[in-house]
């Protein structure tokens, strides 16, 4: 708790060092990075977290001073881990979407914002991978709806207009697998960049 009181304090003072973060021009840019996913519900363990990537590109639309609206298109893989220790097999269960935010993003000072809104997934990959190190041992399978409806939202600096870090948690409200308890759930950590 210390370390991110003292991170946040360094990048609010920081921020005086660089130019102004919120920009009144519309900008588009890119973003990446890494997702620590896994799957919620009253109908399925808790299974360890798959980590994965996510990349694609986000744009950003200003408001007035402190309001801007954020479209996004990304590549997210998502999923979870299937261990059995009994027989030490190790495998994922991934489910990649293109992932379609739209956010209300609200700056709270010069560069640090919080954002949220609605989130919508269009499933292209579902497989069961049981070795995730190479290109061996997928399995092809068809459970998982094609559509999710998540919600997400975060926290961001964004550096003289341009360069950012972001964190954001994310849930999905759609039943995974039709009438059961089963929901996406993952963190994302990662940097873009807006041009």
């Amino acid at each position: 708790m210390k370390k991110v009181v003292a991170l946040l304090v360094f990048m609010t003072a920081g921020s005086s060092l660089f130019a102004q973060s919120w920009s009144d021009k519309f900008q588009i840019g890119i973003k990446g990075g890494a997702n620590f996913a896994t799957v919620a519900g009253d109908d399925f363990d808790s299974p360890d977290s798959r980590t994965s990537f996510y990349a694609g590109l986000v744009a950003e639309a200003p408001l007035t001073e402190t309001l801007s609206l954020q479209p996004e298109v990304f590549y997210s893989g998502q999923g979870f881990d299937l261990n059995d220790n009994a027989n030490g097999a190790d495998a994922e269960y991934q489910i990649d979407y293109i992932q379609v935010p739209v956010l209300l993003k609200v700056y709270l000072v010069d560069g640090l914002n919080i954002q949220a809104g609605p989130q919508f997934g269009f499933k292209v990959n579902e497989e069961v991978d049981f070795q995730p190190t190479n290109d061996d041992g997928d399995i092809d399978t068809d459970a998982v709806r094609d559509f999710d409806f998540q919600l997400t939202s975060g926290l961001e600096y964004k550096f003289a207009e341009s360069f950012f870090i972001q964190a954001r948690y994310t849930y999905g409200f759609s039943e995974l697998i039709k009438d059961t308890d089963v929901h996406n759930s993952y963190f994302s950590a990662g940097i873009g960049y807006m041009f």
